[in-house]
This record gives structure tokens, C-alpha cells and sequence, in this order.
């Protein structure tokens, strides 16, 4: 399930739970669902920011940090 499709459906269950008419269970049920999708919504932004993190680790066009010699 890519991100968006993750948020998505975590932005539906909160609505359903925060408009209230459910009976104990499916509001259980929604949690547990919700809490599934907020860690696929986790997992993919950890995995964005260490992509981040080693983009702005690289070097870019070949430059080491090196000085020019003049």
C-alpha cells in the first residue's frame, strides 16, 4: 500500500470514529485499523527521510568537500 493510499484511509477512520454512532466494537475495530495505517504511514516516512539523509550525505558532481588548490 503506497502512502497516500495509507493516509487516505487514516484520514476516513478517524472521520468515522470522531462522528460517533458506532457500537464499542467497530469503534475497536476502526482503532486497530487506524493504528495499522498510521504505521504504514510511519514506515514509509522513516524510509523517506533515510533516502533524505543520504542524498544530503552524497557529495554532489563528483565534489569530495576538497578545497580548490588556488
Amino acid at each position: 500500500m503506497s502512502y497516500e493510499q495509507a493516509r487516505d484511509q487514516l484520514t476516513e477512520v478517524v472521520k468515522r470514529l470522531e462522528t460517533g454512532g458506532l457500537t464499542l466494537e467497530e469503534s475497536l475495530e476502526l482503532w486497530e485499523r487506524g493504528e495499522k495505517l498510521a504505521a504504514v504511514c510511519e514506515e514509509w516516512l522513516e524510509g523517506a527521510r533515510a533516502r533524505l539523509a543520504n542524498a544530503m550525505a552524497r557529495p554532489e558532481n563528483g565534489d569530495d568537500g576538497a578545497q580548490a588548490p588556488f
